[in-house]
């Protein structure tokens, strides 16, 4: 029987041990969407394995085909990102970023708009751009991608244009001043914000420039968009436990 090798680009989301020396990886490929690939002797120190299976490497990746997991025969790193693995505020939201991607990501389902997204916005992290920010455009990517992203461009229920707007949770958006009765917890937002979220939700990450925003307005967004998942994202993200405790130290 033929065996079967693809040579595939992509970015690692996660490794887990299986066994005493083997790994499972997980990769988002462009070629191929996510799939999972056991690389065997990974965890040995001196293994050719060991440096093109941490988290992050975006590499080029030779693997075999399985019934269920692909095998991991060889690699090269084109980007090591390693300046990401080096600092634990910019682990702690890659992190996250990545655990999203694999938890609403289906399995072999290429899509390399989103592919892209991903590999810039990690990039972006390890030149110290800022996390919070490129996490919050990220997550409106993924949303948009799932179909339950928030509707920032008109008010939901009237469908009008407006200068000012409330943004609702529950109703999934943005609400303007003569629909905002319709749901009494929906929070105010300056119109800068309306604005940034509508640049977010639109914009390619690659064409991000210096964007500076408060602390107090990136909280305010934050603790949206996780009211918002919380309401309509459906998975458990373990990591975002950890940004919620380093966004207390701040």
């Amino acid at each position: 029987m033929k065996t079967l090798f693809e040579k595939v680009e992509g970015i690692i989301l996660r490794t887990h041990d299986y066994g005493e020396t083997h790994k499972i990886v997980n990769i988002l490929t462009k070629e191929k969407g996510k799939i999972g690939a056991i690389a065997r002797g990974a965890k040995k120190p001196k293994s050719r394995m060991a440096a093109i299976t941490q988290p992050f490497i975006h590499g080029s990746f030779l693997i075999q085909k399985g019934s269920s997991l692909a095998t991991l025969q060889q690699g090269e790193v084109l980007t090591s990102l390693r300046k990401i693995r080096e600092d634990i505020i910019k682990t702690a939201y890659a992190t996250y970023i990545a655990e999203l991607t694999e938890k609403l990501v289906d399995e072999k389902q290429p899509d390399f708009f989103l592919y892209n997204q991903l590999f810039q916005t990690l990039l972006f992290i390890a030149e110290d751009k800022d996390p919070e920010i490129l996490a919050i455009i990220y997550e409106l990517k993924m949303y948009q991608k799932n179909g339950f992203a928030p509707q920032v461009d008109h008010c939901v229920s009237c469908q009008g244009e407006f200068d000012r707007y409330v943004f609702s949770v529950l109703e999934g958006g943005l609400l303007c001043t003569n629909c905002m009765h319709i749901d009494p917890n929906s929070k105010a937002l300056p119109p800068k914000l309306v604005k940034l979220l509508q640049v977010f939700s639109s914009i390619d990450v690659a064409r991000i420039g210096n964007i500076s925003v408060k602390q107090e307005n990136k909280r305010l967004l934050q603790q949206l968009m996780d009211a918002y998942y919380e309401q309509y994202g459906g998975y458990f993200i373990k990591s975002k436990k950890f940004l919620k405790q380093l966004d207390m130290l701040k």
